[in-house]
């Protein structure tokens, strides 16, 4: 990657959130805010911060192809472009887009990069924080410039704190996961917003977030930044997380010890 790749698409993200996104929060007419599907919104600061950072992104590195979400809900065939040699940019234009609309945070903007299908960088903007988580494969993560290190040790099944994003799980797998969930030390349901929950896990504020639908603008560049600070990021049968993977089910967490304690707690053998 060219040298000032991460700064530019910094700059970028923070201009887009800055001049599209954040004027939006709190300013959305009823007609600016529609339904993708039953309870999944999308709003117009979705479709314009797309389509700024799409014009950016291709502009700082020619060639390259976009995945962005609402492109994919427009024309699920974009999506096919994620498996493709070369450089391609995935986009969530506004993740959380349900507490934007409401008025809530936390919100993001996520960018991750992928060449031949490895994602080589990630990109997390806490819009209304102002703070951005960045990783780049090989060479560590950071937040506003300071080395991410997540905690190295596993205090054990009822001192750890996390989320489960009950939404998505099958009514069986979700019934047993919230029976054993009692087991964990504190369980909540998390904030509907990934771009918070992986920056959360990397920095202590909890220590594993479980996810059933991974959709790969969600998950590939807070899986970067958690893996590149030293913690997991898996299917819950154990098998690495791919940004091309249809196989459901995520569990993050701080490290691998703390992996296995709240995979054994939730799903035991």
């Amino acid at each position: 990657m060219r040298d000032d790749m991460i700064d530019e698409v910094t700059d970028l993200i923070r201009e887009v959130a800055r001049t599209v996104v954040l004027p939006r929060w709190r300013h959305l007419s009823d007609r600016e805010v529609q339904e993708k599907t039953p309870g999944d919104l999308v709003t117009v600061a979705d479709k314009e911060s797309e389509r700024a950072l799409t014009a950016g992104l291709t502009a700082l590195l020619p060639g390259s192809a976009v995945v962005g979400e609402e492109a994919v809900a427009a024309d699920p065939t974009v999506l096919e472009r994620v498996g493709h040699d070369g450089a391609v940019w995935l986009v969530d234009p506004v993740d959380g887009t349900n507490n934007f609309a409401s008025g809530k945070t936390p919100f993001a903007v996520m960018v991750a990069l992928l060449r031949d299908g490895e994602p080589a960088a990630g990109w997390i903007l806490d819009v209304v924080g102002d703070r951005m988580t960045v990783a780049e494969a090989g060479s560590g993560a950071y937040i506003d410039g300071v080395r991410l290190k997540t905690r190295s040790d596993d205090p054990g099944a009822d001192a750890l704190t996390g989320c489960i994003s009950r939404n998505y799980f099958p009514d069986e797998l979700r019934a047993g996961i919230d029976e054993n969930a009692a087991k964990l030390g504190r369980v909540t349901g998390g904030h509907h917003c990934a771009g918070y929950e992986y920056p959360s896990v990397a920095t202590d504020e909890q220590q594993f977030a479980v996810f059933w639908r991974i959709l790969p603008w969600d998950h590939t560049p807070g899986a970067l930044i958690l893996r590149e600070a030293g913690g997991a990021v898996l299917h819950l049968d154990g098998s690495a997380y791919l940004p091309t993977d249809s196989q459901r089910g995520l569990l993050a967490a701080a490290n691998h010890e703390i992996w296995h304690t709240v995979r054994g707690t939730l799903l035991p053998a």
